[in-house]
């Protein structure tokens, strides 16, 4: 799309901010147009959601200004960013679970009628902002926490446009969607910009960008590196200035299969749970199983039940030939398993604590003498998953996802974990860390654990797993082999191909060493 030649709605000239004599931003300048899509993209730390704060009121900037429509204004908190018609929408979700989806789009703006809230006035407006992006079949009095992912993803889109912006933020917003989702998501942006909004958008896949952008800004250690028309820019330079380095190559290659099938690890006999119904899965040793499916399918729920988050109702577990009884994660610890959940600000981190003492939480359970050892080889576990060693001392709420995530993958090296439970491993982290996230999957194949890889993302699912288990409606539908094709996951994942349900899942003995008749394909 080209740009209008009536001047940018926007204008960012020079913006620097600094955090307690850090600079994070320096002299960064960008615009956007109406009716444009302006992606911002760059390693995790350069600079983004800043940059999107800056503009959203949250930080006020240390220097440079700020134009809209020509005109210079200074933001000092949201509600003046949004009284000059600009909305953000950040990654992580700001809605209330347990207020309605109406109260939640218009909270705080309640139309009134005297003293109360107007509730069929109500109701009426947030049905109509939903209409509005043909997501009328939420139902406005549903309570948020009954929502799936991608329905609350449609109600903070509709309360940022209840503000009537003229300039939306949109932070990672697929970050949490499933493919069909995602789709369905950028057929709502491209109606907000065929109306003459202008949208800009951080993400860390390339591929969104190419799908949804007109003009892409890349950001690195604060500062701007270009901005160019998406058409005129190829992934792989796009990569090379984000991160300094071409990555093209390491993503693509295939996984080393291993030179022998070690012995079985891992071993889900049977195992049924409150969403999950007879699953049978093995790992061996240096082998990573990719786990496949929608959001609903049971995917996490497996890995959920393995870490005793939520324990098997029924079924066995084996770990190394050994039945085990894992109803809590204490007891997962104990027995040589980690696990890396999909959320790792919920369920992951504990926030206020440094990445020091989030990276030692674990192996506190496995007692003193194996906590002193790890808190001595702390410094070498940080070089290994590529963590600048500053960031230990730092608070876990103050670094960027992909440090995040490398502290949390620390915990599980510090314990010696020969089991490794990964759900959405690379969410939410920008390209180069989400290779050297993939380079640690397969070092700790190589060094002989047994992996569990759970990904939304079928390229990344395809590109690390020996073979692939694919859940749908709470079991498993099949299994394919390395290098099969994204046709042939979402074929099993969407039910497309049903399992052989011949035989009795209750019935059913499992051989280790042979996989289960049911899950061959038809």
């Amino acid at each position: 799309m080209t740009a209008p030649a009536t001047g940018p709605v926007l204008a960012m000239q020079q913006i620097s901010k600094r955090f307690f004599g850090t600079t994070v931003l320096r002299d960064v300048s960008l615009d956007c147009h109406r009716g444009e899509v302006h992606a911002i993209v760059g390693a995790n730390g350069a600079g983004k959601s800043t940059l999107m704060k800056v503009l959203g009121g949250v930080y006020p900037p240390d220097g440079g200004r700020l134009l809209l429509d020509g005109q210079p204004v200074r933001l000092r908190d949201p509600h003046q960013a949004q009284a000059h018609g600009i909305s953000l929408i950040h990654q992580e979700f700001t809605l209330l679970p347990e207020r309605s989806v109406a109260d939640n789009i218009l909270l705080g703006r309640e139309p009134r009628r005297w003293l109360a809230i107007d509730r069929k006035a109500l109701h009426a407006r947030a049905r109509q902002l939903l209409a509005d992006l043909d997501a009328d079949q939420i139902p406005t009095r549903r309570l948020v926490r009954r929502l799936t992912v991608a329905q609350r993803q449609a109600v903070e889109i509709a309360k940022a446009l209840s503000y009537g912006p003229r300039i939306l933020v949109m932070d990672e917003p697929t970050a949490a969607l499933a493919p069909g989702e995602v789709e369905v998501l950028f057929q709502r942006v491209r109606q907000l910009v065929a109306r003459g909004l202008a949208v800009l958008y951080i993400s860390h896949r390339l591929a969104e960008v190419y799908q949804l952008a007109d003009r892409v800004t890349v950001l690195k250690d604060g500062q701007r590196v270009d901005t160019r028309d998406v058409s005129d820019v190829t992934p792989v330079e796009l990569v090379r200035m984000m991160v300094g380095r071409e990555l093209a190559e390491q993503e693509s290659r295939p996984p080393a299969v291993p030179a022998a099938p070690g012995p079985v690890r891992l071993a889900v006999h049977r195992a049924r749970g409150r969403t999950l119904r007879g699953i049978d899965v093995q790992v061996r040793a240096g082998e990573i199983v990719g786990v496949g499916g929608l959001d609903g399918s049971g995917r996490s729920d497996l890995a959920r039940a393995v870490f005793g988050v939520l324990p098997f109702d029924s079924g066995t577990i084996e770990v190394d030939g050994r039945a085990r009884r894992i109803r809590s994660p204490r007891a997962a610890i104990r027995a040589g398993i980690g696990y890396v959940s999909a959320d790792r600000k919920s369920e992951g981190l504990v926030l206020p604590l440094s990445g020091r003492d989030n990276a030692l939480l674990a192996v506190r359970a496995l007692g003193r003498a194996r906590t002193r050892g790890a808190t001595a080889g702390l410094d070498r576990l940080a070089a290994r998953v590529g963590l600048a060693r500053p960031l230990l001392g730092k608070e876990s709420r103050l670094l960027s996802g992909g440090s995040q995530q490398k502290v949390v993958l620390m915990r599980w090296l510090a314990t010696g974990a020969g089991i490794y439970l990964f759900d959405e491993p690379t969410r939410g982290v920008d390209v180069g860390a989400k290779a050297g996230i993939h380079e640690l999957i397969r070092e700790l194949a190589a060094a002989g654990a047994a992996v569990l890889l759970i990904s939304s993302e079928l390229p990344e699912l395809i590109g690390l797993s020996h073979r692939i288990v694919v859940m749908h409606a709470g079991r498993v539908a099949g299994e394919l082999p390395a290098g099969t094709d994204e046709e042939s996951i979402l074929l099993l994942a969407t039910g497309g191909a049903e399992p052989d349900d011949s035989v009795d899942d209750d019935h059913l003995a499992a051989d280790p060493d042979r996989p289960a008749d049911r899950n061959r394909v038809r």
